[in-house]
């Protein structure tokens, strides 16, 4: 019988910057996530799993999460509940520049749940440092999300970018579940799915046949 996994949830930048400031959530619906967020540290709580709040932290004069500023402070529904730790970070991953890493290990955690924002950029750059350092990775979809891109390489809306980061995120580097799904293998001692290249590439191409 395999090992229950040893986690902790990394709860990521959920702070005022993307619900009222200059980088507004728009897929999934922030209503959405944040409430799906409060779900997951509250039953990883209840369980016993460790939370970890991590904070983007940019100097004072910065155009987004200014330290200070009312969009730097972390939302109020993360901020009032129980949390094991909190570091403040001033690159997108939640390893870099912090002591996260030695807290993971100090705490003998092997497996990491990722919620919050945003899905393409602090989370996605989280999730392929933990699965660098060897951790096993969760990525809860529905508790994330993301805004749209327009520059010199092109357009995207804020649906195409966090569905195709999660598509790539389930392709090696973390198994990618809703909130249910998660709250499920967390009551189970499941250990979720995590598939590889080679086979989405393959299911991949099988899509395209059976729709030629």
């Amino acid at each position: 019988m395999s090992q229950q996994p040893r986690r902790a949830v990394i709860v990521v930048d959920v702070q005022n910057e993307y619900f009222t400031g200059n980088l507004q959530i728009e897929y999934p619906p922030s209503s959405q996530s944040l409430a799906n967020i409060a779900c997951v540290m509250d039953a990883a709580t209840a369980a016993g799993v460790p939370v970890i709040v991590i904070q983007q932290h940019s100097p004072a004069d910065a155009p987004a999460f200014a330290e200070g500023s009312d969009g730097w402070l972390l939302h109020q529904e993360v901020a009032r509940r129980h949390r094991d730790a909190l570091f403040q970070k001033p690159l997108p991953s939640a390893f870099s520049g912090t002591g996260l890493a030695d807290w993971l290990v100090a705490h003998d955690v092997d497996t990491v749940t990722v919620v919050g924002y945003m899905t393409h950029n602090c989370n996605d750059t989280t999730i392929k440092h933990a699965f660098d350092r060897g951790l096993q990775v969760e990525f809860v979809h529905d508790a994330s999300g993301s805004v749209s891109y327009a520059n010199r390489a092109g357009h995207a809306s804020a649906e195409e970018i966090h569905r195709v980061f999660s598509v790539v995120e389930q392709s090696r580097f973390a198994a990618v579940l809703s909130t249910s799904e998660w709250l499920h293998a967390l009551a189970s001692g499941e250990t979720p799915v995590r598939e590889n290249i080679l086979d989405s590439y393959r299911a991949a191409k099988l899509r395209r046949s059976a729709a030629a």
